[in-house]
This record gives C-alpha cells, sequence and structure tokens, in this order.
C-alpha cells in the first residue's frame, strides 16, 4: 500500500500528524500498513520548518522507498527563482538551509534537480507535481524564460480549455489521459499542486467527476477526526487523482487548510483520500 501527500510546504506539524495517523494501531487494523511513500512535491517554502521536514523525509527514506517528484515551489527555492506566498519568517528559515539539508533533493548530471516524474509500470501509477502532458510538445518556441511554467511541476488541470498563464499551464483531463495512455493503458495519475482534492475517472472514452458524488465518512482515531473518500478501482478505467494540502502552513487561499493525503490500497483496488480535521 502506498502513502501519498503533496504540497507539505515546510510543515513539520503537518507532516507528523499524517506519519502518527497512518502508524496508529487502530488505524492500521482498518486500513493496513504503507510500503512505500509517494511525495508529489513541494516540500519546501511558504512554511517555516523546512530542515525539519527534510530530515523527517531523509529518516523515512531509510525506512521505506521514497519516490519523489519535484515541485515548482522546491524548484524555485533550489534555482532561486522568485514564487509567491512565502511569509518573511518562511524565506528567512528557508535560507538557514545548507547542502547536507538539501541532499533529500537528488541532482541530475544536467544540474537540475529531482524528477519531473515517477512512473511505476507495474501499478500504472505516474506521479506528478502538476500534470502529465510532454512540456516538448507544449511549450512554444518562442518561450524563452516562461518555458520553466510549462514543466510537469508547473501545469494545472482546466475544467474544460487549455491555455497558459503566469500560473503555469493549464490541462484539460482528457489531455492528461491521452498522454499518460501512451505509458500504459490505464493509468492513474496521481498529483497534487493546486491544493484540492480531484478524482476523474475515464471509462469508455467518457470522463466523470467521481468527487461530485462520493459521500464523505467521518472517522475518528484515537485523538484524530478525520474525513474518509473511498473509491473502487474499476477495470478498465484510468484515474486522474489530485491529494488535497498537505501542509496548512502552505495554506495561500486555495484549498482546506486541513491536512490532506491519500493511500493506494493495491490488494482492495481502493483510492482512499483522507482529511485530517
Amino acid at each position: 500500500m502506498d502513502l501519498v501527500f503533496s504540497d507539505i510546504h515546510a510543515d513539520i506539524s503537518a507532516l507528523d500528524k499524517i506519519l502518527k495517523v497512518t502508524s496508529l494501531p487502530n488505524f492500521k487494523k482498518e486500513y493496513g500498513s504503507f510500503s512505500r511513500i509517494l511525495n508529489l512535491g513541494d516540500l519546501l517554502e511558504r512554511g517555516t520548518h523546512p530542515k525539519q521536514v527534510l530530515d523527517k523525509m531523509n529518516n523515512m527514506s531509510e525506512n521505506y522507498p521514497v519516490e519523489s517528484v519535484i515541485g515548482n515551489h522546491d524548484e524555485a527555492f533550489l534555482y532561486n527563482r522568485q514564487v509567491s506566498g512565502s511569509s518573511l519568517e518562511s524565506i528567512a528559515t528557508h535560507r538557514m538551509l545548507n547542502d547536507n539539508d538539501l541532499v533529500f533533493f537528488k541532482k541530475n548530471k544536467d544540474g537540475t534537480f529531482g524528477d519531473q516524474e515517477f512512473f511505476d509500470k507495474k501499478s500504472g501509477i505516474i506521479c506528478v507535481h502538476g500534470g502529465p502532458l510532454n512540456p516538448q510538445k507544449i511549450t512554444p518556441n518562442n518561450a524563452g524564460p516562461e518555458s520553466w511554467m510549462y514543466q510537469k511541476s508547473w501545469q494545472r488541470l482546466s475544467e474544460n480549455e487549455e491555455f497558459f498563464s503566469y500560473a503555469g499551464y493549464h490541462y484539460t483531463a482528457e489531455s492528461a489521459f491521452q498522454e499518460a495512455q501512451n505509458k500504459t493503458k490505464n493509468p492513474i495519475i496521481l498529483c497534487g499542486h493546486q491544493h484540492e482534492e480531484a478524482v476523474l475517472e475515464k471509462n469508455n472514452n467518457k470522463i466523470s467527476d467521481l468527487l461530485l458524488k462520493s459521500e464523505p465518512k467521518l472517522e475518528k482515531f484515537d485523538n484524530f477526526s478525520l474525513e474518509k473518500k473511498e473509491f473502487q478501482i474499476k477495470d478498465d478505467t484510468s484515474y486522474l487523482v489530485r491529494v488535497g494540502l498537505g501542509g496548512p502552513e502552505g495554506y495561500y487561499g486555495t484549498g482546506d487548510a486541513k491536512p490532506h493525503f491519500g493511500l493506494i490500497d493495491y490488494d482492495q483496488n481502493k483510492i482512499l483520500l483522507f482529511t485530517i480535521n
């Protein structure tokens, strides 16, 4: 089973809550234990505890397989680019990070950091921060410095049309499924970035919004109150799942300012989304 989260945004309290809840004996009795962590990016910026978050992720990497993709705020910090939303306190705590603190971010041979995508061929899982579109297909030749905002770390799910803005390249669910199906017949696309949950399925060329039909269930584990949404993974069906904001310290006017995480249960063929109230 995979534990999935995104947009922790230097919020160690939220990350600790997610790990605490999923490690509770009664939670594990109900849902089982995760064996892998999928981090969908944006561990950094906006929040005020980046060192603690990176230390925690490094420690978790010693005990579990951790697959990570780079987020646009991770890139902004690592490449010294400006992105809105960080307070003066957040900027100050990030400036204190040193090379040892940043070893979590893999440096590639070309000098870039991290991966834009993680693809698990066996499960059909495709992990991205923003979206799965191939930047080479959508980036204009004259994009210049703006080409950064066409990357998978910046792409954003749009309701009904595709366009570029200074918030990134906005793609449709149909484009996402078409691109992902070049890799695997029935993909499960996992993303974050927009801080709000979304669950879309494509079956027989029809795309449906499963979140609109879902009935959240309230559950309590020890002192934690959770809201759960559960979705069955069906055969011959593709999915796009956007987990909500992981770290409320990174809240910036969009999404629900509570810790969110997901589980992918391969034994039960289920996708579960949780909010910690």
